[in-house]
């Protein structure tokens, strides 16, 4: 990297690069220091990634039916972020499925393979997500599924994100692993970025559905911190993985809230 002061565009194209798969301009100045401070726009990562989903929702909707429309979204979501929490779920359901001591499932998590029980939760995961999505679509206002679509995501990568902050960072048995984002606590000034960006479609949506949407907020991080529990009981804290596994299972509920609720 040369001497250039890095701007805040510069930590917004860092996290663009690390957790999607959207190009970013090549004179972007990258290095952990840059990494470690872009996490504030984690939550801006997830807006983006839920409106891709909400606006692909919305083209397909113009040819095909909601069912159709939704798998469509899904995958425009999961193309664009490369599968990145996903594949953290995945390597968390079979670390922890199929390992009992600390170092096995770290081992097992580091393994590139795809084993059963990561086979059997992703399957369950999309599936679930997919009929959550479709109750949602077929129950509420077409503004009420979008805003839910992009809070969803929104909201996710934020509890993941604040689990850093509360949680100990495990040390992969794998150093050559990339460490997910960093230990460093945001700055007062970082995190009322973050809460804003996170805040803003959540109040849009609540606007059309109040008290579903607190009741979804608040059962989403009740689910990130239990599992960030479960992790702490299984392995002393959390990896890349886990926090993978945390953002799907907090927008998965929040889904479930919605389609519950509504």
């Amino acid at each position: 990297m040369d001497n250039k002061h890095p701007s805040e565009l510069d930590y917004f194209w860092a996290a663009l690069m690390f957790y999607t798969r959207i190009p970013v301009p090549n004179n972007a100045l990258h290095s952990q220091a840059i990494l470690d401070k872009s996490r504030k726009y984690f939550p801006l990562i997830g807006l983006i990634i839920g409106a891709i989903a909400a606006a692909s929702f919305l083209l397909a909707n113009l040819v095909f039916e909601a069912g159709l429309s939704i798998a469509l979204s899904m995958a425009a979501s999961i193309l664009a972020t490369g599968a990145f929490h996903e594949d953290g779920f995945a390597d968390s359901c079979d670390g922890f499925g199929g390992g009992w001591t600390h170092e096995q499932v770290l081992t097992i998590m580091k393994d590139s393979r795809v084993g059963s029980y990561a086979t059997v939760g992703l399957i369950l995961l999309l599936a679930v997500k997919f009929l959550a999505l479709l109750e949602i679509a077929n129950t509420a206002e077409l503004s009420v599924f979008v805003m839910s679509y992009v809070a969803a995501h929104t909201l996710s990568r934020t509890l993941s994100s604040t689990m850093i902050d509360h949680f100990d960072y495990v040390q992969d048995i794998d150093k050559s692993k990339i460490k997910p984002i960093t230990e460093q606590s945001l700055t007062p000034n970082d995190r009322f970025i973050s809460t804003f960006i996170t805040i803003v479609p959540i109040v849009l949506l609540a606007l059309f559905a109040p008290a579903i949407t607190l009741l979804a907020c608040l059962t989403s991080g009740v689910a990130a911190l239990s599992f960030m529990a479960y992790s702490r009981h299984r392995i002393g804290g959390y990896t890349g993985d886990a926090l993978g596994a945390t953002q799907q299972l907090s927008e998965l509920v929040f889904y479930l809230c919605f389609a519950a609720a509504l």
